[in-house]
């Protein structure tokens, strides 16, 4: 008896070790680009929730009695006593620079993975009804989805927005919209192949019906690749969030976005470059976080790519 016990706990030990979600999250806390990632975006994620305790300013605050353009002034680096403390320095409004990235940091990310939420949720729909029914149903919703690929993704978006009107909203809306046929592509890729598999048609020639076939069966083991693209598509459509508000498409003044914090100082590029230099950083850092993270997800969720694991 002591025996078979010893024997039913080694058993258990190994199959915890094989299991596929334990040995995937051990494959992505070894990654070492998946570390940086992480250690970038759990700092991130730490300032857009503590965004009111970090800041010293309302990021919309006008401060008076200040010179515009103010440079970064830190005590501990020589900076006057007499003088106000500005990390990051003064925009041109006269309101604190480092409140306004650090704020910044909450709508980017909002703008991000609400838009690719929302991509994801419409795309998988669409991807899914076309990839498991075929036919002249999948002809159609492919040819719909090969037309909005034909069209570069920011015109589509300046488009959308210009249709819609400016605003944050919209500009959202836009970004998920254009993103809508890449996730369509790859649910749709990935249903064709898991379809056939044969736990798949075990369940069909058991009488599951279509919908739960495509629900409980082939649907979950279709997530990977999604949750892959959408962890490097949240850094895209924060570029893109960007480049709209700094086209004056998307946030609009005075609300802390990075993008449009850079549109609005672009004229001092050479005169005061820190107006854009820190918040072009904050766009680097975020992006760079996701892609990092996406990077260890696919190495680490992917069963071919289980050598580069510790890259």
């Amino acid at each position: 008896m002591a025996q078979t016990g010893v024997i039913s706990q080694k058993a258990e030990a190994i199959y915890e070790r094989q299991s596929p979600a334990r040995e995937a999250l051990r494959r992505l806390l070894r990654h070492r680009s998946a570390q940086v990632g992480m250690a970038l975006l759990g700092l991130l994620i730490f300032v857009a929730i503590f965004a009111e305790q970090i800041s010293p300013y309302d990021p919309t605050k006008i401060i008076k009695e200040s010179k515009r353009r103010t440079p970064p002034c830190i005590h501990l680096l020589g900076c006057p006593k007499d003088q106000p403390q500005h990390i990051f320095g003064l925009d041109s409004n006269t309101r604190d620079l480092f409140s306004r990235v650090v704020f910044g940091s909450r709508l980017s990310l909002q703008v991000g993975i609400a838009s690719i939420g929302f991509a994801i949720l419409v795309g998988g729909v669409i991807g899914a009804v076309s990839g498991y029914v075929g036919g002249w149903t999948d002809n159609i919703i492919m040819r719909i989805m090969d037309v909005l690929m034909a069209f570069p993704s920011m015109l589509l978006a300046i488009a959308i927005v210009t249709v819609l009107g400016t605003g944050l909203i919209n500009a959202l809306l836009a970004i998920g919209i254009v993103s809508i046929p890449r996730y369509a592509r790859l649910i749709r890729a990935t249903i064709l192949s898991v379809k056939e598999m044969e736990f798949v048609q075990a369940s069909r020639a058991l009488g599951a019906s279509p919908l739960r076939l495509l629900v409980v069966r082939i649907l979950p083991n279709a997530f990977t690749p999604l949750i892959v693209q959408g962890t490097l598509g949240i850094a895209t459509a924060i570029i893109d969030a960007a480049a709209l508000s700094f086209l004056g498409l998307g946030a609009e003044p005075p609300r802390p976005e990075w993008g449009l914090m850079m549109g609005e100082e672009k004229n001092s590029v050479f005169n005061a470059p820190h107006l854009l230099i820190f918040p072009g950083l904050a766009i680097t850092m975020t992006v760079l976080s996701f892609n990092l993270l996406g990077d260890g997800l696919r190495d680490a969720l992917d069963p071919r790519l289980r050598g580069g694991s510790a890259s």
